[in-house]
């Protein structure tokens, strides 16, 4: 099940279980003739039930879908004004599904700030009108309800989070991996097509990788993968990505680089891994092919393509070489 519709399932279970819990109070306060609460359980059932329906509606945009703070939002105001207005007894108690709501559809940070903002006067309520074993009581319920509910929020986005990072990265090098390299490549040519700015990209190839393999072992070959990646980190710029495919392989895109700039990265890559006294491994080489988008060049095929060509091509002329393969010029 995809993140959206995990949260479409449990934004609909909260506002569903919220709403037949509030339409049962308002039943139990219409059967004892208390109609000023009956009004206000009943306007908030009716709010929760648009939640759901909202929900339905935008179900393939829950990540996004601005309505849920401005309903959650009318329906802590209903309570915080039916509070300081009817002094009823056991209304502070309506606060547990509400912040039970708050934080199960809200970013967390936004689903906190409403909560206490809607604990506030309530609790202030709940301590000028009852007794104080009993505001103590309902005060402790009502804390205990936000500080539990937000640890499992934020465990839960903490997961879902390491999750994602487990998906786009590869577990040896911390690099971004090949699966992640066509939606990100795909969105900056979409982008470049869009804004006319320049993109290019690199790919780059150990040399001699298998006899670097046969010779350090397995352990050797993933820590030079490790530590090559965190030299090429320190190499790129802020908004230039880097991917680790096919083992020795890795692969930059270079958003807002032209030919030349593409060029002058691709030797100075070239001229750090050959200078530099590698960790258990020494001295190394790479092959790197570099390109940048042509006119042709709409989606990510046509450009992985012409950079592992002009990285075959460099490996042809001796290895230790940055070639440019040029695409077809981009029409004005």
């Amino acid at each position: 099940m995809t993140e959206t519709r995990l949260r479409t399932w449990t934004h609909a279970s909260g506002y569903t279980l919220a709403a037949l819990f509030t339409a049962a109070l308002a039943l139990q306060n219409l059967r004892y003739g208390f109609y000023q609460l009956f009004y206000t359980a009943l306007a908030m059932s009716a709010l929760m039930m648009a939640g759901l329906i909202y929900t339905c509606l935008c179900r393939r945009q829950q990540l996004s879908a601005p309505g849920h703070l401005a309903i959650l939002t009318a329906l802590n105001s209903g309570l915080v004004a039916a509070v300081i207005t009817t002094n009823a007894p056991g209304i502070s108690h309506w606060a547990m599904p509400l912040i039970l709501l708050n934080l199960l559809i809200l970013p967390l940070r936004h689903g906190l700030a409403l909560s206490t903002l809607l604990l506030i006067p309530v609790l202030i309520v709940t301590w000028l009108s009852d007794l104080p074993g009993a505001a103590l009581l309902t005060s402790i319920g009502l804390l205990a309800i936000l500080a539990i509910t937000s640890l499992y929020i934020w465990h839960y986005d903490h997961m879902t989070q390491s999750a994602q990072d487990l998906a786009i990265t590869d577990p040896v090098t911390g690099a971004h991996n090949a699966r992640f390299l066509d939606d990100t490549l795909q969105k900056e040519i979409s982008r470049a097509i869009a804004t006319g700015h320049p993109l290019s990209v690199v790919s780059l190839n150990i040399d001699h990788a298998e006899e670097i393999h046969d010779l350090h072992g397995k352990a050797g070959m993933q820590n030079l993968l490790q530590e090559m990646t965190a030299t090429l980190f320190e190499i790129i710029r802020a908004g230039d990505s880097l991917y680790s495919v096919n083992g020795s392989q890795f692969f930059l895109v270079l958003p807002f680089t032209p030919e030349e700039g593409v060029r002058v990265i691709a030797e100075r890559i070239r001229r750090t891994i050959t200078e530099h006294d590698w960790q258990d491994v020494g001295q190394i080489s790479a092959s790197l092919g570099c390109t940048t988008r042509g006119n042709g060049d709409t989606s990510t095929a046509s450009l992985r393509e012409r950079a592992m060509t002009a990285m075959y091509e460099a490996q042809k002329r001796g290895a230790d070489a940055a070639w440019f393969s040029p695409g077809e010029s981009i029409k004005a």
